[in-house]
């Protein structure tokens, strides 16, 4: 959990939360039950089990992208309490994501359970790998990505429609 003597907010956020009057509900064990600084062992088996996640990156330059990234059950590992892994599968070859966390590593992951509305928001640095003893999770993968987890947000169910997966 993050040290009560320090804000986990950004400047913005703060700014935010002042105009929008939410600055008086962030209280430190507020902060300490909704921010987490890694993965709470009672969640490691549901982000295994998750079929997809979504991954935002950002450029540089500021330019953004968010990508669906799909596989079915242990798509992604965890390594750690503070670190998971994923595959990346050949797509369309644009390797916008990719390009992304080449120039700037900070990744952002969503994590939604459709069946009971569950969410959780992984905010990391995303390194690529295309060789080492990492590969050897994924066996048809042409690479992976090691995220370094910073931030965890369970976020709650509210709003999330509730949905049921076909079988093909």
């Amino acid at each position: 959990m993050f040290s009560t003597d320090t804000i986990p907010f950004h400047k913005g956020e703060l700014t935010a939360q002042h105009s929008w009057g939410t600055d008086g509900q962030w209280s430190s064990k507020r902060v300490e039950s909704l921010l987490w600084d890694h993965i709470p062992l009672e969640h490691h088996k549901r982000i295994e089990r998750t079929r997809f996640f979504f991954l935002a990156t950002c450029g540089q330059d500021g330019s953004c992208d968010c990508s669906f990234k799909g596989g079915g059950p242990n798509l992604v590992r965890i390594l750690s309490t503070k670190q998971l892994v994923f595959p990346d599968f050949d797509g369309n070859g644009a390797f916008m994501s990719l390009g992304n966390i080449l120039q700037n590593p900070h990744v952002g992951m969503l994590f939604i359970d459709f069946s009971d509305g569950a969410r959780l928001r992984v905010n990391g640095t995303a390194q690529v790998h295309d060789s080492g003893e990492v590969m050897s999770l994924f066996d048809k993968a042409p690479r992976v990505i090691v995220v370094d987890i910073d931030l965890v947000v369970p976020n709650c169910s509210a709003h999330i429609p509730r949905m049921e997966f076909v079988d093909e």
